[in-house]
């Protein structure tokens, strides 16, 4: 789990009197919500961040169950890697590092994230970066070709970000994600993290000793 320095919980509790009112969300909700707006300074977060109704129950399951777990890019792999490590040690794959045929019609990640994801179909997907492979994994999605355990889709665009995001959220899979054009990998991170460190506080040790 993560370890919290004082200057942490300082700034966690800053963003707590700024925001005020948690609205409608629950508690698991808002934490990853705090800690997105921790990691980038940006409260906007506050209102782009949403979750499908089973998000966080589905992926904590899955998480709890050594589900694998697909990045798109090498910086989310890394990001979450010491995390697992020290809770459910899921499986983490790149879909940058997938070694696939040369395809010249999708990008590298695209053609990852398809090649891993029909390895994988019930993983939970990470797209930190990448709009192409958020685009890729969607089509697999309403193709019904995989069944996700989770997706957490946080890329930032320009180039109709917005249309790629609301298709996930009319998709049947569970989804974390960014809404509009704003994102980053490190908002992908933080979701992950807090993810696990909730997941951890369910289905951890201390947790099957109460």
């Amino acid at each position: 789990m993560l370890e919290w320095h004082v200057t942490d919980a300082q700034s966690l509790a800053s963003i707590d009197r700024e925001l005020g009112d948690r609205g409608d969300r629950s508690p698991a909700e808002y934490e990853l919500v705090r800690r997105a707006i921790y990691a980038t300074a940006d409260f906007d977060y506050a209102s782009l961040l949403s979750c499908s109704a089973q998000a966080l129950s589905s992926g904590a399951a899955a998480l709890a169950a050594r589900s694998t777990i697909v990045a798109d890019v090498p910086m989310v792999q890394v990001g979450i890697a010491p995390a697992l490590q020290g809770t459910f040690a899921n499986p983490a794959f790149c879909a940058l590092d997938a070694i696939v045929r040369p395809q010249q019609t999708l990008t590298k990640a695209a053609w990852g994230i398809q090649t891993l994801a029909q390895r994988y179909p019930e993983a939970i997907f990470v797209i930190g970066q990448s709009q192409t492979a958020l685009l890729a994994l969607i089509e697999l999605i309403e193709a019904e070709e995989i069944s996700p355990a989770l997706v957490i889709a946080t890329p930032a665009g320009f180039v109709d970000a917005d249309t790629t995001k609301a298709r996930l959220r009319d998709s049947q899979a569970s989804y974390i994600c960014v809404e509009g054009r704003k994102g980053s990998p490190i908002v992908a991170i933080s979701t992950m993290v807090g993810l696990i460190d909730l997941a951890w506080q369910a289905y951890g040790p201390k947790a099957k000793g109460r």
